[in-house]
């Protein structure tokens, strides 16, 4: 099969495409014949700094969809040709790909292999910061670092369906701030956010900060918080320190801070994670949100895919076309 690897870290072109031999499912698991494979950041990430890389060399990639090519021991509820999204532990970036049954969803009436490609990783991830961790309350106020990315622009939605009084973004261009505006978003800052916030709200803050950065973006979110405030922490983008926060951070207005990792929910409770999927994948079949491809790749050009998405000048979703 066809597959893209890399043997050492770097950039954009340590990624080199080979010839590999396609893997088998083990029991619990199923192969799946890949149409599209999703690009997220955490693909950058591992391999420019061995992000979650057990070892090289490595084959990236977290999320396909096509059709599933052959059922390991003991699974049952599927069925090889079915179409199917799926959440895998990287190997993504390969014409066959495998993922355990647990992060295997058969796909919904109306939803076809490209759509269903943008899914696995940004929907439910997005649902989670709104929802499930972030607990946003209609009349609140949300601020969303990287409003124009994949999880910012589903974020952006979600919170404008759950009812929030207002929706702000924080994104690094002009171009960007005019791309948030059209998924949800009442206001978007370019660069510098933590006065402007203040400003744009009264001296309050807001009630909800949703970070995939870290480091100096994180704390300025923490100073952005109204009264009662919470912090949800997705990601450290910025590749800073590991962060802290204690009593002088969190006492003075009773503020909380909350983390998520879809990566890791799916190792430590993936019953939870599906449920969390479902409802997630729900909300894109009855229209309340939608993750435009904005750019669409050849599995050999996964290399200029990255080039893209590390130019933080992409928006939306990008996408690795297998064999589709």
């Amino acid at each position: 099969m066809r597959a893209v690897e890399f043997q050492q870290y770097g950039g954009p072109e340590v990624l080199k495409a080979v010839t590999a031999e396609a893997p088998e499912p083990g029991p619990g698991q199923v192969s799946i014949d890949v149409a599209y494979t999703g690009v997220n950041f955490a693909d950058l990430k591992a391999r420019a700094e061995g992000y979650r890389v057990p070892r090289l060399p490595y084959v990236p990639g977290l999320e396909v969809s096509g059709r599933i090519r052959a059922l390991g021991a003991g699974v049952t509820g599927l069925a090889v040709g079915q179409e199917v999204a799926a959440l895998t532990e990287g190997g993504a970036y390969a014409e066959v790909a495998v993922a355990d049954t647990t992060t295997v969803f058969p796909l919904p009436a109306g939803v076809d292999l490209r759509t269903a490609a943008t899914l696995p990783t940004v929907l439910p991830t997005a649902y989670a910061l709104i929802h499930t961790v972030g607990r946003l309350q209609p009349g609140e106020s949300v601020l969303v670092q990287g409003a124009a990315g994949g999880v910012g622009t589903v974020a952006g939605q979600l919170a404008r369906a759950a009812g929030a009084g207002t929706v702000y973004g924080v994104v690094s261009s002009a171009a960007k701030a005019a791309y948030a505006k059209e998924h949800g978003y009442d206001e978007v800052f370019a660069g510098a956010f933590q006065d402007p916030v203040r400003h744009a709200t009264g001296g309050r803050g807001v009630d909800l900060v949703l970070d995939p950065v870290g480091g100096d973006t994180l704390r300025a979110g923490l100073a952005s918080l109204a009264p009662f405030g919470r912090l949800v922490s997705f990601g450290n983008a910025g590749s800073a320190e590991p962060w802290t926060v204690g009593q002088p951070e969190l006492y003075p207005l009773g503020i909380s801070v909350s983390g998520f990792s879809i990566l890791t929910l799916a190792r430590t409770a993936p019953a939870e994670l599906r449920r969390l999927s479902e409802q997630a994948f729900a909300k894109a079949v009855d229209g309340t949100v939608s993750l435009p491809v904005t750019a669409e790749f050849a599995l050999e050009e996964a290399a200029e895919a990255h080039r893209l998405m590390g130019s933080r000048t992409s928006t939306g979703k990008l996408l690795l076309r297998v064999n589709a």
